[in-house]
């Protein structure tokens, strides 16, 4: 399982830039490659969902949206009661929103993505 997460990391961070952009139909927010890799690999197409209709819903408050996912430790579950959550933030420090999940099996134990100009990507595409 390691070395597949070290693997997946790897993968990811040689995403730079993107030459063929996506569209989520729900949304319709567009998102690169390395997203498009992300979510077909590790089926998480509902942090696509989730990420951009906050990102949508915060434009007002930041042009530019850092969403950082975070999955607790054992611990942290019996402390916050929660299996994750997601920030959102304008980058700069200042947090805009941010949302719990009970139950995940997302892999990663956090993940860092931007909302910008109604584009979801890694920050080694931007």
């Amino acid at each position: 399982m390691e070395k597949n997460l070290q693997h997946l990391k790897e993968q990811l961070s040689q995403f730079c830039g993107s030459q063929q952009i996506f569209t989520l139909p729900l949304c319709r927010t567009r998102y690169t490659e390395g997203i498009q890799y992300l979510a077909q690999t590790v089926n998480a197409f509902w942090l696509l969902t989730d990420a951009s209709v906050m990102g949508k819903s915060l434009r007002d408050k930041s042009r530019f949206i850092t969403i950082d996912f975070k999955r607790y430790s054992p611990s942290e579950v019996e402390t916050h009661g929660y299996d994750a959550v997601i920030t959102y933030t304008d980058g700069n420090g200042t947090v805009l929103a941010f949302q719990q999940y009970h139950f995940t099996d997302f892999p990663l134990e956090q993940i860092r993505l931007f909302f910008v100009d109604n584009t979801l990507l890694l920050p080694s595409e931007y």
